[in-house]
């Protein structure tokens, strides 16, 4: 396996100690590693639901277990929680973080940010196979149906990230700079990337429009 202690630990973020998480984790105990890890992606893909208007600038707000309480996220904090029940699940994973354009971005989303370009979005690496594997469980299914986005599947071993075109060949996703990977949350400088991104009102508009609640 190499050394891949650090991505098997619980931080503060990666609470999986915590009962709700521990309790969902092990409802994947059953499966061998790929299908453990596919049902985890396919869990946190499609029972948190994706929302970008989610509390964001807290530390509290990437706890897993809060995540998992909530039922809700955007890209990061789907991330985290995929971590959490990973590492409860004996798989090493860890956050990677790169910069987005979503070429068909809402308008109201849009409107609020001023920009196509996601900064720091969060997405995860599991160790499988020996090798670690790129996955994106940021956009539900329901989503994706009714955007007519093409969803992000898993087969417990390759990579699934963005596709760079949705369902009639609109573009859709193209990633512009890879920030590398991490075994924690790197909160701070996450918070310094967004402030040098994005406008102060911005920021403000998306503190205000943030809702600590489930969607749907």
């Amino acid at each position: 396996m190499g050394n891949v202690t650090a991505y098997l630990k619980p931080t503060y973020y990666i609470d999986y100690n915590c009962p709700n998480v521990r309790e969902k984790a092990e409802e994947f105990l059953l499966f061998d590693t790929e299908e453990r890890a596919q049902a985890i992606f396919y869990f946190v893909r499609d029972s948190v639901l994706y929302t970008p208007y989610s509390p964001f600038f807290l530390p509290e707000h990437y706890k897993a277990s809060r995540i998992l309480q909530r039922g809700s996220g955007y890209c990061v904090q789907k991330a985290v929680l995929l971590t959490a029940l990973a590492r409860a699940n004996h798989i090493p994973a860890r956050l990677v973080f790169a910069n987005i354009k979503n070429y068909l971005i809402p308008e109201k989303l849009l409107k609020m940010m001023g920009t196509n370009v996601f900064v720091f979005h969060g997405y995860n690496e599991l160790y499988i196979r020996e090798r670690w594997v790129k996955v994106t469980p940021t956009f539900n299914i329901e989503m994706c149906k009714k955007l007519n986005l093409q969803p992000v599947e898993f087969d417990g071993h390759r990579d699934a990230t963005f596709h760079a075109y949705d369902l009639n060949g609109q573009k859709h996703i193209e990633y512009t700079k890879d920030y590398g990977n991490f075994s924690d949350l790197p909160f701070e400088t996450m918070m310094v990337n967004f402030g040098a991104q994005y406008s102060e009102d911005m920021l403000k508009r998306w503190k205000e429009s943030a809702q600590d609640k489930p969607v749907g």
